[in-house]
This record gives C-alpha cells, sequence and structure tokens, in this order.
C-alpha cells in the first residue's frame, strides 16, 4: 500500500512539474541563408522585406521577428553592396542615433554592456548590449535589449544586424537584470552571423 501511494505521488509530482514547466517559449534554429545568419527564436518568426532609402542609396531590409506575450523578438539586417560598404559606419550611427535620441527624449535611460558575439566560425567577436527604457505618457513603459553588428561577407557585401527584444509594460526594475534572462539570454548568445 505505502509503495503504491509513493508511486502515485511521484507519478503527480512528475506530472505537475513538467505541466509547470511546458513553456510558452518553442525555441528553434532559424537559418537565414540569404542574410547570412543563424538564430534561435523563442517561436516561428514572420519575415519582411522592404528596401529603404539612405544618401540617395536604396538597401535591402529584412525583418524577422514573433510576439511572445509582452515581448517581440527580433532580427533586422540590411545588406550594403560592394559599392556602397563605406556607407555602413554612418549609417549603423544613424540607426542608433534614431533609437537612442528617441529612448532619452521619452525620458528613459541607456545603458551600454560590452559583451561578444559567435560568428560562425566559433570565433567570438566584440560587440555592445544597449539596455533601454522608454517612458512615454498614458502608454505601457517599454525596455529594449538591442545588439548591433557589423559583419563583412566574403563576396564584399556588408550587413549591419539588429538583435533586440522589445518587452512592453515594463516594470520589472532593473533592466540588464530582466534582460539576462534565460528566455532573453538565448536569443542574443545564439545569433550567428556568418
Amino acid at each position: 500500500m505505502f509503495r503504491s501511494v509513493s508511486r502515485a505521488t511521484a507519478v503527480l509530482a512528475t506530472f505537475l512539474v513538467l505541466l509547470g514547466c511546458s513553456p510558452k517559449l518553442d525555441w528553434r534554429t532559424v537559418q537565414s541563408p540569404q542574410e547570412r545568419y543563424i538564430a534561435l527564436f523563442p517561436g516561428k518568426p514572420e519575415k519582411l522585406e522592404r528596401k529603404i532609402p539612405y544618401q540617395g542609396k536604396e538597401f535591402s531590409q529584412t525583418l524577422e521577428a514573433v510576439k511572445i506575450d509582452d515581448d517581440i523578438y527580433s532580427i533586422s539586417s540590411i545588406q550594403l553592396l560592394p559599392s556602397q560598404a563605406s556607407l555602413a559606419p554612418s549609417l549603423m550611427a544613424q540607426l542608433q542615433s534614431n533609437l537612442l535620441d528617441r529612448a532619452k527624449a521619452s525620458g528613459g535611460t541607456v545603458e551600454i554592456l560590452d559583451t561578444t558575439f559567435q560568428a560562425s566560425n566559433r570565433q567570438r567577436l566584440p560587440a555592445k548590449d544597449y539596455f533601454i527604457t522608454l517612458k512615454s505618457n498614458g502608454n505601457l513603459p517599454q525596455s529594449m535589449r538591442v545588439r548591433w553588428i557589423t559583419r563583412a561577407a566574403p563576396n564584399g557585401d556588408m550587413w549591419i544586424y539588429q538583435v533586440s527584444v522589445l518587452h512592453t509594460n515594463a516594470n520589472e526594475g532593473d533592466v540588464k537584470t530582466f534582460f539576462t534572462k534565460e528566455a532573453y539570454e538565448n536569443f542574443f548568445s545564439d545569433f550567428s552571423p556568418e
């Protein structure tokens, strides 16, 4: 009798643990050969493509994103042809400035942390993570973790990536601590450009 109760308790406990651990995040590896990266998304992302003008030139931009509850996980990639590659630093500065200036103008904050990312050849390269809070009148507060990466392709193309998670209803306290949780860290650490 005692064994039956113990087994039943063990089975019930295992079931409850599994039920409690059943993830709403469905992690999957996404290969984007055209955009030259591999990433781990917490769900199946949708893909949008468009052309963006900058200094009289036109660039291809692709956005892959998935929304899970209060979070939007996204990777934006911009392709610059070899003849446009010299514009990469100024375009990257413009992308950063647009977001960081908007955060500061809203009364939010920006914190920067040195980090690394892993390229497809397993080499670790330096990067910076930006932890941003955005405040707005009447709307839910938002926080964001963003990493910008520039990579040259063997054919001479230059790629600019923006890897980010936007979190709405951001009353979670310290932004850096919040975004280093496993649900976010996996997304950033498993992004790998060629």
